[in-house]
């Protein structure tokens, strides 16, 4: 199976040395292998990152006959059914992994069989007669970039891959949108509709949800965790001690005991760091086998700049996040391959605090879906791009499409904070008797406080701005500039990624 890999690829006239400076920005993504190929009107370009068939996984991916290419990024979970299924009609493999059997899905049935693919993605393709196409997943787990149509659109799967000159006309790939010359960019598959899966709670407001609604919700996450857990290499945990990562854990500890195996579960943070602390104690309780990575403030401070350059952001609340993120990423890279994360979550069941202060049930499914929609460019870019640069492959359950479909399916009237009903209490509800209660009940608090890592970096990047300095260049974007810390922060994404164009690439979170 594929996993993070690095896209260099361009539409028309295109100069391949500048290919090759993609490709050597990307090496992080894909230390395992390096392949081009090209026709008249297209070069791709790639980077791997193997998890199995290490031997056969180097792209561009092609027919005998050399009149087709694919290059991908990331991992599609339903590839072995979709093989089953090509076999039958008639294709020879010549690998097993996943990208093949959406290389010879796109040959049989064309882009619209881009509706199919279950799991998280980046593709780009060319036919020898003049055909190509770029998609990206529904919610944009695998990144994309590009330089927007014209007479040549450079694709890259991070915005410093670009060459200097072409990085101010950088855009996000939208997730869900495939892209080809001559039909242009469109939709093909959207996230689900809003409609309640209950109808009965629906037309009755004050309804609990059943247990079956309960149980809907526990299976759907166990078989997500389950299907995500296979594969040939270690897989372990990032344990923050919060809800998400717990519950994540807990599924996967169970299933690794059933096996007769111990989960590899890795915390982070300050000395007594409430995180470390409260990581300890799930560890304990589910009996995996537990790593700690514990820094300094200086060494939370120093890897800052190496942070912004890695996560491509400036937000505040991401880079306290991104940096112990780093952090316990290269740690548990030493031992395992694959880590689970929490990861989404909160925008499905309402964890964040501003979204107390929504009453209304409508506005408030309305401000899960836009946060939802906009994932790409603030939670999942820290996701991605901290993975990518230690050789792991991060994957995330709460992101798997059947329970983001389950989700937002749910009456919003569920998630609303209220009457005393602490955040994310439908969650919390559903797995009541996997966690110990003082765990499961446990208020909310965001990685990089619980780490120690928020007050450390504020205290210390604030006051590298003085209350002058910040009044004068805070208006330097729109919406300006939120605090001196923030302004530190964008001083280095600045001098780390220049020539980016942040308004539309960088997003800031709500709540900081």
């Amino acid at each position: 199976m594929s996993a993070i890999s690095g896209i260099a690829a361009a539409y028309g006239p295109f100069d391949p040395l500048e290919g090759l400076r993609m490709l050597d920005r990307l090496t992080h993504r894909g230390p395992d292998g390096q392949g081009v190929r090209t026709f008249d009107h297209a070069w791709l370009g790639h980077r791997l990152l193997a998890i199995v068939d290490f031997d056969a996984g180097l792209q561009p991916l092609s027919d005998p006959d050399g009149t087709r290419l694919l290059v991908g990024d990331g991992e599609v979970y339903n590839y072995r059914r979709l093989r089953r299924e090509l076999e039958r009609r008639g294709h020879v493999f010549r690998t097993r992994t996943d990208h093949e059997s959406v290389f010879h899905l796109l040959e049989a049935d064309g882009l619209d069989a881009l509706s199919r693919l279950w799991g998280w993605f980046a593709f780009v393709g060319a036919t020898a007669d003049g055909g190509f196409f770029a998609a990206r997943d529904t919610i944009g787990i695998s990144p994309l970039y590009w330089t927007g149509p014209g007479d040549t659109v450079v694709f890259g799967s991070e915005l410093k891959a670009f060459d200097p000159d072409r990085r101010p006309d950088v855009e996000p790939f939208p997730p869900g949108h495939v892209w080809t010359p001559d039909e242009g960019l469109r939709e093909f598959r959207s996230l689900p509709e809003v409609e309640p899966v209950i109808a009965a709670a629906a037309s009755e407001p004050e309804a609990e949800p059943s247990d079956d609604v309960l149980a809907m919700i526990r299976e759907r996450l166990i078989a997500a965790v389950e299907r995500l857990m296979e594969t040939d290499v270690p897989v372990g945990s990032l344990l923050s001690g919060g809800l998400d990562s717990s519950i994540v854990t807990a599924i996967a500890a169970r299933h690794m005991h059933r096996q007769g195996r111990q989960l590899p579960t890795f915390a982070v943070g300050l000395v007594d760091s409430d995180d470390l602390r409260k990581a300890r104690q799930v560890a304990a309780e589910l009996g995996t086998d537990h790593h700690e990575r514990v820094y300094t403030d200086d060494e939370l401070i120093d890897w800052v700049p190496e942070v912004i350059r890695v996560i491509e952001s400036f937000d505040p609340q991401l880079v306290h996040s991104s940096v112990p993120n780093l952090l316990v990423s290269k740690m548990a890279a030493r031992s395992v391959k694959v880590v689970l994360i929490g990861e989404g979550a909160d925008e499905l069941f309402a964890g964040y605090d501003y979204y107390s202060k929504i009453k209304d049930e409508k506005d408030l499914h309305e401000e899960l879906l836009e946060t939802i929609r906009g994932l790409h460019v603030g939670g999942l870019q820290r996701v991605d791009r901290v993975a990518g640069a230690t050789g792991l492959e991060a994957r995330t359950p709460f992101l798997d499409l059947d329970v983001v479909e389950l989700g937002l399916s749910l009456p919003a009237q569920w998630k609303l904070s209220h009457g005393g009903r602490m955040e994310k209490w439908l969650l919390r509800k559903a797995f009541t008797g996997w966690l110990p209660e003082r765990v499961l009940w446990r208020p909310k608090a965001q990685f990089g406080e619980g780490t120690g890592a928020r007050d450390a970096l504020g205290e210390y990047y604030a006051s590298t701005v003085s209350p002058e300095e910040f009044e004068a260049q805070r208006g330097v974007i729109d919406p300006p500039l939120r605090s001196p810390e923030e302004l530190a922060y964008y001083r280095l994404f600045e001098r780390e990624l220049t020539g980016i164009d942040p308004r539309n690439l960088v997003g800031r979170f709500a709540e900081w």
